[in-house]
C-alpha cells in the first residue's frame, strides 16, 4: 500500500480495455454467474427445497436452467 504522500492525484489512470477485452470479460463474468447459479440450484435441490430452486431458476432465466422432478436440468428453448 502506498503512502498518501506518494500518490499523485494527477497520475496515470487505469487504461480502458478494448472492445474485445470488454467482451471477453463480459463472457467470463456471465459464465461464472451461470456456474454459481447452477451450484445454488443443486444445493437447494439437495436440501429438498424444490419450490425455492424453481423460483430462483425462474428469477434468473438467463442462467438457462430449470428444475424437473427435483433435478437441475439445462433449459432447452
Amino acid at each position: 500500500m502506498k503512502r498518501i504522500s506518494d500518490i499523485n492525484p494527477l497520475g496515470e489512470e487505469r487504461p480502458n480495455p478494448s472492445e474485445q477485452e470488454r467482451e471477453k470479460l463480459r463472457v467470463e463474468r456471465l459464465q461464472r454467474e451461470r456456474d454459481e447459479g447452477y451450484q445454488k440450484l443443486v444445493e437447494l435441490c439437495n436440501l429438498g427445497e424444490y419450490d425455492m430452486a424453481q423460483q430462483l431458476a425462474n428469477r434468473h432465466f438467463n442462467w438457462g436452467y430449470e428444475i424437473v422432478d427435483g433435478i437441475v436440468m439445462e433449459r432447452i428453448d
